[in-house]
Formats: structure tokens, sequence, C-alpha cells
């Protein structure tokens, strides 16, 4: 069975300050999909994601986004 990973989304805002948006556990094939796509839609808002850091010591996938302004 997929045990999938953690992974934590940042925000980044204009000013540079950062702030977790959420905490989940994706599955395997959402995770292989970060390969293909740049931007990700979390709570009815769009984000672009800029970068991905594998955090091993805390056993999770950090993925730093920016707010799409529309």
């Amino acid at each position: 069975m997929d045990q999938g990973m953690k992974v934590v989304l940042m925000e980044k805002s204009a000013n540079g300050d950062l702030h977790q948006i959420e905490e989940r556990n994706w599955t395997m094939n959402m995770v292989a999909a970060l390969e293909h796509v740049n931007y990700i839609v979390v709570g009815n808002r769009e984000y672009e994601t800029i970068e991905g850091r594998l955090n091993v010591d805390l056993g999770r996938l950090e993925l730093l986004l920016v707010p799409i302004n529309s």
C-alpha cells in the first residue's frame, strides 16, 4: 500500500515572510506529478511552486510557494 509522503506547503509573501499554509500526506502519484506542474491550487487559491526541499531529519517534503494574484 502507498504510504505517501508528508508535504508541507510554505507561502512566501511579497515582503519575504514565510508562513505554513498546510501540512498533509500526499500520495506518491501526487509527489511525482510535481515534475510536471508549476502551479498548485490550495484552499481555492493558486500558487506558483518556487522550489522544494526534502527534509530528511523531519521526514517531509517542503514546498515554497508564492501566491498568484488574479
